[in-house]
């Protein structure tokens, strides 16, 4: 095996004080000394089009997503990174038309839970609230896992070393300024990444033995993985991540967070560009499994999460690997700050704004130190996570399965007003039971058990295609589309799907939580509910609004008199 290449203890000390220290320099240049609690959660919702759409960018162009797709490329050939990527990408699309509604009946929110706690109840916004903890918990865990490989294989540095010093460099930089710190450094973050990732691939392909690699290495492939059309990787890879990118548009706040940040007439043209973003690059990154297949290279230690740094160890010379390094640094660096800033939010709006101390009572400043809490934490729980080294293209595969029970009980609930509290409730605890076992195995799919499950997830075909139909076409068109593949998949998937777990037991969330939804929707006698109620029940915490820069506005003090101030503001 060929000696793998290291950057001195040295050069990786001055990589992380140049990075860390330039994110905590931008966070501190827009920190205040009376922070205001919404622009710690959402930037006051006026964030533009460059930032927010190098924010969403950055942050799904993360550590994580970057070592599955490789995954991906090693485990399934050539298809394995498109199906990764290319869906991945649709996940970001999705967002756009969604996103327009839940904007315009919750023009001021800062979670989904939020809007939901307004539109149900506690225990809707309660369960996804919790989903997202979870769903962030695992993503940062991911994160550190992907740092720490590299750290241990690239420097002298332990990979317990590598999580907690990326860990402690995160929060470093986003506990002050929150929301802002996270959007303004993914800026510089996706820089560097996009102008890594083009230098970068194309310097292995080429060391590794360009074109020719196609032909002297095509005899390590097995025929499913030289296949472009591999089933094997559309019924592993492909079709649960189809599943669950829907999970993850809806159901996951980050993108909610971004979502509520960005001014409203920019939501169409931010989300297009980073969906273009976001499958360039992370297409590409896969290559280097592909790379890694057909170069006959194993993972070190068996681990498919050292491929990437291991690929770079061997093939770039010392300056490309600090940029490297600088690159998966910032990628994980981009969607870490994002799982602490969704976290943060979450407990904040969530759990003190609204069940704590109630909306109308909130202390903004006991809001922000709550969050700052939040954020360590979490940082701490990572940490201790990351130290099991899961597989990481498992974690996420399975975070947006089980967010899959709550899409469509969430989307129904922002057109549907008959859809209730109890329905909601209800869809998700079904769907989520129906999951767990089917997921996990942990009854034998065979027989009748097999057959119901094939037909719920036929079912969940129609649905998920039909969900996608309804936001770019409409109700007509999500049905005609919904019923047509329902009835087109069954004569191949009833008595076949069930051999595929991961991806049934996505499609069985999807099939219950939406028959469950409907049926207790259709058999309420409540009252429609208006939706112009949202807009009253949701809203600032922080009754200071920020001014655009330079602006004078006139302030009122407690004895009545108003001054003029002149106040610059960061956001």
């Amino acid at each position: 095996m060929t000696e793998l290449q290291q950057l001195s203890g040295p050069v990786v000390l001055g990589l992380f004080i140049l990075f860390f220290g330039a994110s905590l320099i931008i966070s501190l240049r827009i920190s205040r000394k009376r922070e205001n609690a919404d622009g710690y959660m959402t930037g006051g919702g006026r964030i533009g089009f460059g930032i927010s759409a190098a924010s969403m960018t950055a942050t799904w162009i993360w550590a994580a997503s970057m070592y599955a797709s490789a995954t991906s490329g090693f485990q399934y050939g050539l298809s394995g990174p498109i199906h990764y990527g290319l869906w991945g990408a649709l996940m970001i699309l999705l967002i756009y038309p969604f996103g327009r509604r839940i904007r315009q009946v919750a023009p001021r929110a800062h979670t989904i839970a939020e809007v939901m706690f307004a539109r149900h109840g506690r225990s809707s916004q309660l369960m996804l609230a919790g989903s997202n903890v979870l769903g962030s918990i695992i993503s940062l865990t991911s994160n550190l896992i992907a740092g720490g490989a590299l750290i241990d294989m690239l420097s002298p540095f332990t990979f317990t070393q590598g999580i907690v010093a990326i860990g402690a460099g995160v929060l470093l930089y986003t506990l002050w300024a929150g929301f802002r710190a996270s959007v303004l450094t993914d800026f510089m973050q996706v820089l560097f990444m996009l102008g890594a990732v083009v230098i970068i691939i194309p310097v292995v392909f080429f060391a590794a033995g360009g074109p020719a690699l196609f032909e002297t290495g095509a005899h390590r492939l097995t025929p499913q993985q030289g296949d472009f059309f591999s089933s094997d990787a559309f019924f592993n890879q492909g079709a649960p991540y189809i599943a669950a990118v829907l999970a993850y548009a809806i159901g996951n706040q980050t993108i909610a967070q971004r979502l509520f940040a960005v001014r409203e007439d920019l939501i169409k043209k931010t989300f297009v560009t980073a969906t273009v973003g976001y499958g360039a690059t992370i297409i590409g990154i896969g290559m280097l499994g592909v790379i890694a297949l057909y170069a006959g290279i194993e993972p070190a230690g068996g681990d498919v999460n050292n491929l990437i740094p291991q690929l770079a160890a061997t093939y770039l010379p010392p300056a490309l690997l600090a940029l490297f390094f600088i690159m998966i640094i910032g990628s994980l660096s981009s969607t870490a700050d994002a799982d602490l800033t969704a976290l943060a939010s979450i407990v904040m709006a969530d759990i003190y704004g609204q069940n704590v101390a109630g909306k109308g009572r909130a202390n903004p400043r006991t809001m922000v130190l709550i969050g700052r809490i939040t954020m360590v934490v979490a940082v701490t729980a990572g940490i201790f996570f990351a130290g099991s080294q899961l597989n990481i293209l498992d974690l996420l595969v399975f975070v947006g399965a089980l967010w899959g029970a709550l899409v469509f009980p969430v989307i129904a609930s922002f057109y549907w007003d008959r859809v209730t509290n109890a329905a909601f409730s209800v869809a998700v605890v079904a769907a989520l039971a129906a999951f767990l076992p089917v997921r996990f195995a942990w009854v034998p799919l065979s027989g009748g058990i097999g057959l119901i499950s094939d037909v719920l997830a036929t079912i969940g075909i129609g649905v998920v295609l039909g969900l996608m139909a309804f936001g770019f076409f409409g109700r007509r068109a999500a049905l005609g589309v919904g019923l047509c593949a329902t009835l087109a998949a069954a004569p191949f998937t009833i008595g076949f799907l069930h051999q595929y777990p991961v991806l049934s037991g996505s499609l069985v969330a999807y099939a219950v939580s939406t028959i469950v939804c409907v049926g207790l929707t259709l058999a309420s006698r409540r009252a429609p509910f208006d939706f112009a109620l949202i807009r009253e029940r949701t809203g600032d915490f922080d009754p200071v609004t920020e001014a655009p820069a330079g602006e004078v506005r006139a302030v009122t003090s407690s004895a009545g008199d108003a001054r003029a101030v002149t106040e610059r503001t960061h956001a």
